[in-house]
């Protein structure tokens, strides 16, 4: 029998199950996990080919006859502006988002809740308790954040937080080269504010901030619909077979 070595990761392959962002097509993922001490590195270069993080799992698609899923990663220096993202950041002028410890709240399951009732009552999510949602954020091996958004105080200039109640969560990875936005979610009951959106340029900024030079977003999935607003957010990096693509437009 073959021996590997406690921190040699192994990979798994997962049995065909329904695809859910193109209809009548199935998904397969290869997966490993993330543990020990070189887990923050393993996950850095995982990241780099096309994998994603879930808990102390990195996945990546590997369907037979389906190439669909891209990684998509912007490029924070270079980001272009335009007039409704400057719209939105003036919209949401009086939020700030705090990057701190990833530590479970009652307050963030409860806008999680929220959030999934709203928006996705019949996805794979809709059932997670509260100690779901606990080791979603507390079961990582890697440098995870949780960035809460709240309305700016008076003492906001002075310690970076904001006060009163959640708008909006993103957990988050810091790699070497960027920011990871594993899973977020936002309060329902504000579409004019564009949450989601909001979110994604904040990311933006605070890895202009931080000196990375890229935000991930996950996957582009060319022909879903919940997935197209990846586009909008220029220039960005496209894994193809060959590495990484510059897309401008």
């Amino acid at each position: 029998m073959t021996e590997h070595p406690r921190d040699t990761p192994q990979f798994y392959l997962t049995a065909p199950s329904p695809c859910p962002y193109l209809p009548g097509r199935e998904e397969r993922k290869v997966f490993t996990h993330l543990v020990g001490e070189r887990a923050p590195q393993l996950n850095d270069v995982l990241t780099h080919g096309g994998f994603r993080r879930s808990q102390s799992i990195a996945y990546r698609p590997a369907c037979e006859h389906c190439r669909a899923c891209v990684s998509v990663r912007i490029v924070a220096a270079d980001f272009k502006d335009t007039r409704s993202f400057r719209r939105l950041r003036q919209a949401n002028q009086d939020l700030i988002g705090d990057m701190r410890a990833a530590v479970p709240t009652a307050e963030q399951y409860s806008l999680f809740r929220a959030y999934l009732d709203s928006r996705h009552s019949d996805g794979g999510m809709a059932d997670m308790t509260v100690l779901d949602y606990a080791m979603m954020v507390e079961d990582s091996h890697v440098r995870t954040r949780v960035v809460e958004y709240r309305r700016r105080g008076p003492d906001t200039a002075i310690h970076g937080r904001g006060q009163g109640p959640l708008y909006a969560v993103a957990l988050t990875d810091v790699l070497a080269d960027g920011l990871s936005m594993v899973y977020s979610f936002y309060e329902p009951d504000e579409p004019q504010r564009s949450l989601g959106t909001y979110m994604i340029l904040d990311h933006v900024a605070k890895a202009r901030a931080m000196g990375l030079p890229y935000v991930y977003l996950g996957y582009w999935v060319d022909g879903s619909p919940k997935m197209d607003y990846k586009r909008r957010f220029l220039p960005q990096e496209r894994l193809a077979p060959q590495g990484w693509e510059r897309v401008e437009d």
